[in-house]
């Protein structure tokens, strides 16, 4: 990895109302492979039953890095009443945000801009305040 360059990391989630079965975590299995994802999560409202457990155990461990020696369960089964109890996903905490680019910064000079409804409003001048920019428009 370049300095300065981070690649983001995938949870994937699937969420089930009922009669949840092991190969819906099979599923799930092969969505991570697919998608080179490293954690998924199986939200379900009924307990998981033996062979789903096992199936999410046989997933193996996901260490984020040399860093980080914790190993998360690479699929999770957690049911809604585990839920709202507090119970979470386990995953790394730490992170940097690379989901979204940063935005541009706008050209030194005052472009026409439209509305929601698509109307081109012309910009009648720049007021600089510290360091927040405001454009007036009509």
């Amino acid at each position: 990895m370049a300095a300065g360059k981070h690649h983001s990391k995938q949870i994937i989630f699937s969420v089930k109302a009922g009669g949840v079965t092991v190969s819906q975590v099979r599923d799930l299995r092969g969505v991570l492979d697919r998608e080179k994802a490293q954690i998924g999560i199986f939200i379900c409202f009924e307990e998981p039953t033996r062979p789903m457990l096992r199936e999410a155990a046989e997933a193996g461990f996901y260490r984020s890095g040399p860093l980080d020696k914790t190993e998360y369960p690479r699929i999770q089964i957690l049911t809604i009443e585990q839920i709202l109890e507090g119970k979470q996903p386990a995953y790394p905490k730490y992170s940097v945000d690379v989901t979204f680019k940063k935005a541009p910064k706008p050209a030194h000079a005052p472009e026409a801009e439209s509305d929601r409804a698509g109307q081109l409003r012309k910009p009648v001048g720049s007021v600089r305040v510290g360091s927040i920019g405001i454009k007036r428009t009509v």
